[in-house]
């Protein structure tokens, strides 16, 4: 069994620093860096990318406070007219995940870019950089699941239970060490950002179904499922999609930097 460790904030004069922001900016930083240096790998400008890399997170920071609010948490706007303006009191990853997800539709649309050239970059970099961030959910243990006596189970004041921030880490590491191996490999090219959306959805859907019902702070549910269980239905029509239908991109020069020169194109 795991010992109850709550990581504590850390306080910097007149600041808090929340741990779950640390991971989450941590989870951040490493997918724009693995963003741009995949993309850059394949050949592909990773120059929009870097430009894409704040609309992304603004607007997955904003979306995913408005998912939190109005799908999880619809009785917190009663606290104060002001909690929708309050993005940083109340974060879902899925709704961030959306939000991410509509801003890079606009984004590539108005840069008349082919998103499908990126979307293996994006896979190998959102999948490590989601991991990151959810280690922050397990530092405050803000998803606790029901009782439980599974080896993996977090000793939580009141008893074991399943902590279903650590499940998703693990799970989403899992998938990023598979991904990786595929691209190594040369499997699956131009496919894995499908594969990513339908191996998250089966996880993410079986993990919320442990979901704790029995506490005072509770996911809403809507037919007895969750809001996530829900979107993982849509993730599961675009990972199936993209399976099928999608076509390998063609291979392009990558640049790389020679010593003691300028960048050069060498063919992949």
């Amino acid at each position: 069994m795991i010992p109850y460790l709550h990581v504590p904030p850390i306080k910097l004069g007149p600041l808090t620093i929340e741990p779950f922001g640390i991971f989450v900016a941590l989870g951040i930083l490493l997918a724009a860096r693995l963003l741009s240096r995949q993309a850059e790998r394949e050949g592909l400008d990773s120059t929009p990318l870097q430009d894409y890399a704040p609309w992304g997170v603004g607007v997955g920071v904003v979306v995913g406070h408005l998912f939190h609010l109005f799908a999880y948490h619809p009785e917190e706007l009663s606290k104060s007219p002001f909690q929708i303006f309050k993005v940083w009191d109340g974060l879902s990853s899925f709704g961030g995940l959306i939000g991410g997800i509509l801003a890079a539709v606009v984004f590539f649309r108005v840069r008349k870019l082919r998103f499908r050239d990126y979307a293996d970059a994006f896979a190998l970099s959102v999948a490590p950089g989601w991991a990151v961030a959810r280690l922050g959910c397990f530092a405050v243990h803000d998803h606790p699941g029901v009782r439980t006596d599974f080896f993996l189970a977090v000793n939580f004041p009141g008893g074991p239970r399943h902590d279903l921030g650590m499940y998703d880490a693990l799970f989403l590491f899992a998938i990023s060490g598979l991904l990786w191996g595929l691209r190594n490999a040369g499997k699956l090219r131009g496919k894995l950002l499908p594969l990513l959306s339908l191996l998250y959805a089966f996880g993410r859907f079986f993990f919320d179904s442990l979901r704790a019902t029995d506490l005072s702070y509770v996911d809403s549910r809507y037919f007895g499922l969750t809001p996530a269980q829900y979107g993982c239905f849509g993730l599961i029509a675009f990972g199936i999609y993209g399976l099928v239908k999608w076509q390998a991109p063609a291979k392009k020069p990558s640049a790389q930097v020679g010593p003691g020169s300028g960048v050069q194109a060498q063919a992949r």
